[in-house]
């Protein structure tokens, strides 16, 4: 096994990968995150102003969009993990954005593929079928794109790191700060920038800037080639899962060994995709370890891996299963989350956001303070909270990602449960001043009253979401890190659904006889926003308890490290940390 792991590190050769590769890297997520979020914290306002949707039909298309957007990288990370690579994967899947990119921006340009200015004391022209068509057809090449993108671009870059090189200082956990502020910090420049192109030049500038931007940095991405540290595929990691099910139900009958050192192993048949560690047999589901029961059919030279497979096949199974129930708790944080970009944008446009009496914050550009307190809370959180924390804790990165996940949850209960009580102040403020009937007039309450929901938002993500993502990259299985990946917008994709179907679920049974609803189309005035706000806090609340019980009852992956001493004291914090959860 030394021989073949020595072999594949002089393919990844010493020298590459490192600092030097990631203003490559980043330059590619960052025109992604341009495109994505420029589009998306504006989309309410085109959907409804230039295709003249009714409100909770364009809530759902920006959902829905942001639900398959975050569906696609389980495609991408298949396709990265199993075939192509994740360089490979990268550049044909930011190709493909670049395609969606440039028709959406022909869709926003051309008078044809949308419908004439609404006229006074006429009703608005809704979009065709076929301009919707146009537009969805973008958004979906936008989501194919992203789905390579997205899950390759985290796990590719901290593959530019090798932590059994005892001369590298920088740690992975390290990486998903910086992934996450770059992130950040581009998702700043689009909901100010992109924002107030979009509605005081002109929806074509405000796509034609990030379309330019995401084919510049496809060129960078692909210059940078030579210096990146690249893995090569180890074949389909769902085969894999799927070999270990089978195995273990064909010999469902079989009787259990009594020590678990007699179930199969194979160092040589499992070196591609061990070369981390191998992972240890562990005493849950014991039903998948008759996988690696040898029988007397087998032939363990050469085994059919339908019927045999290894101890660490068989714990590949049981990681990803062991993560199924974090990953699920991260959905309804996304849920809330994605209010945003829908039923708080439209809070905003009702309020008055003028700062001088020549400029006005654009309603898209609210988010600026989700963003602004996330990047603030990931400096003050990488600088002074870990460092203090690490004295108490004595873990390199301060605290596990599990208790990092359950802050962010707390605080995200604190963000839907004020944006209730705010929404309350806006609709006494509009009574107050007989503005109930009138959607379009301005309300006279500062837009920044929103700020208490937004900025909590924010530090919401830097703590759940940056914990998420280390969670998944830390404890999948080393061949499965792009998918590993993939489950993290999978969480993404369902919140986004979860959301869409929340919506409607509402909207339709808070119908009353008189036409009064909690989420109506119209007039937000007239609606109960709030009680939808607070019935999110209540189910927040439950799923923190969920989330609680789950993390008080994971298992951290047991790692036997094979190749140097160094690499044994990052796996025995993580043995550690799964004690004190």
């Amino acid at each position: 096994m030394e021989t073949k792991v020595e072999k594949r590190g002089n393919h990844i050769g010493k020298k590459k990968g490192g600092l030097v590769t990631m203003p490559f890297i980043f330059a590619n997520e960052v025109c992604e995150k341009l495109a994505v979020v420029g589009f998306n914290a504006n989309m309410i306002s085109y959907l409804t102003t230039q295709l003249h949707m009714p409100l909770t039909k364009a809530a759902n298309t920006l959902t829905n969009f942001g639900g398959t957007a975050s569906l696609t990288p389980l495609l991408g990370a298949f396709l990265a993990d199993a075939y192509a690579g994740r360089f490979w994967t990268l550049t044909l899947a930011s190709i493909i954005y670049q395609i969606g990119m440039v028709t959406l921006t022909l869709s926003a340009v051309l008078p044809t593929l949308r419908p004439p200015p609404c006229k006074a004391d006429q009703v608005c022209q809704e979009a065709s079928s076929g301009q919707e068509a146009i537009l969805y057809v973008s958004l979906l090449l936008g989501a194919l794109g992203s789905g390579g993108i997205r899950p390759c671009v985290v796990a590719f870059g901290a593959d530019q790191f090798d932590e059994t090189d005892p001369n590298q200082t920088t740690k992975t956990w390290n990486y998903f700060n910086w992934y996450y502020f770059v992130m950040g910090a581009s998702m700043l420049v689009a909901v100010t920038v992109l924002v107030y192109v979009q509605d005081n030049i002109g929806w074509g500038w405000g796509l034609g800037i990030p379309t330019i931007a995401m084919f510049l940095s496809i060129i960078a991405f692909i210059i940078g080639y030579p210096l990146y540290r690249n893995l090569d595929p180890v074949g389909s990691p769902f085969t894999r899962l799927l070999q270990v099910s089978v195995s273990a139900y064909k010999k469902k009958n079989m009787t259990m060994v009594s020590d678990p050192s007699l179930l199969y192993d194979n160092d040589e048949l499992d070196a591609s995709i061990s070369l981390g560690g191998k992972l240890l047999h562990t005493k849950q589901m014991k039903f998948l370890d008759k996988a690696a029961i040898i029988s007397e059919e087998d032939n363990t030279k050469s085994p059919n891996l339908w019927r045999l497979n290894t101890v660490h096949r068989v714990e590949e199974l049981k990681s990803v299963i062991r993560m199924g129930p974090i990953w699920a708790s991260g959905i309804l944080l996304i849920t809330a989350y994605a209010q945003q970009s829908t039923f708080s944008l439209q809070q905003a446009k009702t309020m008055n956001r003028h700062i001088t009496e020549s400029f006005q914050i654009p309603a898209g550009s609210m988010t600026v303070f989700t963003y602004i307190t996330m990047l603030s809370t990931i400096a003050i959180y990488d600088r002074l909270l870990i460092p203090i924390a690490r004295k108490f804790t004595g873990l390199d990165r301060g605290i596990t990602f599990l208790h990092r996940m359950g802050i962010g949850f707390v605080i995200s209960i604190f963000a839907t449960l004020v944006a209730g009580f705010v929404e309350k102040k806006r609709k006494h403020t509009a009574l107050a001043h007989g503005l109930v009937d009138h959607p379009t007039t301005t309300i006279p309450i500062s837009v920044f009253w929103l700020l208490p929901q937004y900025s909590l938002h924010g530090m919401a993500e830097a703590f759940m979401s940056i914990g998420h993502l280390e969670f998944f990259y830390d404890q999948s299985p080393e061949s499965m890190r792009s998918t590993a990946s993939a489950l993290f917008w999978l969480a993404i994709s369902a919140g986004n659904y979860i959301s869409t179907l929340l919506v409607t679920l509402v909207h339709k049974l808070s119908a009353g006889p008189d036409g009064s609803n909690w989420l109506p189309n119209k007039n937000l005035n007239k609606g109960k926003l709030e009680y939808f706000y607070w019935l999110l806090t209540l189910l927040q609340v439950l799923n923190l308890v969920y989330y609680v019980c789950c993390a008080r009852m994971y298992t951290y992956k047991p790692i036997q490290i094979q190749e140097k001493e160094t690499n044994s004291q990052p796996e025995k914090d993580g043995l550690e940390l799964g004690n004190r959860v």
